[in-house]
């Protein structure tokens, strides 16, 4: 029977009265439901965050293992040389699975001033007129070697490549653009040697956002884009922003959600970002997404996140721009799992991540 204009407005009053009695039992319960303040912030009560139904067995076994291990938090009086230090010891465990799993051979090598790492499959030629560029994590400030060997050993391994793995200037002692200087230079000399088309870009947290800089940096100064590159764990957008920094910052506790307004950012955050100092963090060649014209000269592009990795949003709003910007791409997020989980080799979703990173360099470099 059809309905009448009468009956459709009882239907959408009765939708209404529900919807009110909804938000009223939110003001009643506030502990059970989030609350709006007037100027869009969301008061959000505490909850459990089981894992994921998603996740592999191996994921939500890391989460479970988190359970035994203390609550961290950096020291305010520490110098860099010891932040340092303690990374590579905290990423240790790491880099001995890394090294057992994919074997490589390692040469260190300076190229145009600037020390490399040279990674390549073990006992075996990597591919014929094909490298990789590889720009390590670490805030901009640390990770020189574990986040290097993480980032390179199992894309060496994996796919046959030669990875050059860059140690670039990084701050406190460095400031922007030192890093993408670096790079700069070292693709130039590959270029001797290889096409554009044939070299690719990648790196992980700061390696991912400096593989996006680098993106801007080089048609700005006369040089031509890579094959493709791979942004991991970031986007092409300031670090720290958007959703996922607050709701990462408890949910999953690698990196602290931002400060409250009026307050001083952590120790961590301070060291991170003291590379960036005096610099306008909305800088095209700082933070590219936010800017089409320089977003439509990027080469195809490969991004990396997890759902509770601080870093989804701006990778996320990174690959909507590609879209806008008509560059051609994929994006893939790591459901249940946090900030560069492709550290972790042991993780199913890590060695998807590998095939995926080899097979998009694969399809596009030539």
């Amino acid at each position: 029977m059809k309905a009448t204009k009468s009956t459709m407005i009882a239907t959408l009053a009765g939708a209404l009265m529900a919807s009110t009695s909804v938000q009223l039992s939110a003001q009643e319960a506030p502990a059970r439901h989030p609350t709006f303040a007037r100027d869009g912030t969301v008061h959000v009560p505490a909850f459990d965050l089981p894992p994921s139904m998603f996740v592999s067995k191996e994921g939500a076994d890391m989460l479970k293992a988190r359970a035994a291990m203390p609550p961290f938090a950096m020291p305010d009086n520490l110098d860099i040389k010891m932040i340092r230090m303690g990374m590579e010891m905290v990423l240790s465990p790491s880099v001995k699975t890394m090294r057992s799993k994919y074997p490589v051979d390692i040469v260190e090598q300076t190229i145009g001033g600037v020390p490399t790492r040279i990674v390549t499959p073990k006992d075996k030629q990597p591919l014929a007129n094909r490298v990789l560029i590889n720009l390590h994590g670490g805030g901009f400030s640390m990770c020189a070697d574990a986040c290097s060997i993480l980032e390179s050993l199992p894309i060496a391994s994996v796919g046959g490549y030669k990875v050059v793995s860059v140690n670039y200037r990084q701050g406190p002692e460095a400031r922007f653009p030192a890093a993408s200087e670096d790079v700069a230079t070292v693709y130039r000399e590959l270029l001797k040697r290889y096409k554009p088309s044939q070299i690719g870009i990648y790196g992980c947290s700061a390696g991912g956002a400096l593989s996006a800089q680098v993106a801007a940096w080089l048609p700005q100064h006369n040089l031509p884009e890579p094959g493709a590159i791979g942004i991991f764990g970031s986007g092409a957008a300031r670090f720290a922003t958007g959703d996922s920094s607050y709701y990462s910052g408890y949910a999953d506790g690698a990196f602290p959600p931002p400060p409250a307004p009026g307050s001083q950012p952590s120790a961590m955050m301070k060291t991170m970002m003291a590379y960036f100092e005096g610099t306008d963090s909305n800088n095209p060649l700082v933070s590219p997404a936010g800017h089409l014209d320089v977003l439509a000269k990027f080469p195809p592009t490969l991004i990396i996140t997890g759902t509770r990795a601080p870093d989804m949003s701006p990778a996320a709003y990174t690959h909507s721009q590609l879209i806008k910007a008509g560059v051609p791409g994929d994006l893939i997020v790591g459901e249940g799992l946090g900030h560069c989980y492709i550290y972790s080799a042991d993780l199913p979703e890590a060695r998807d991540a590998y095939d995926a990173i080899v097979g998009f360099f694969q399809k596009y470099l030539h």
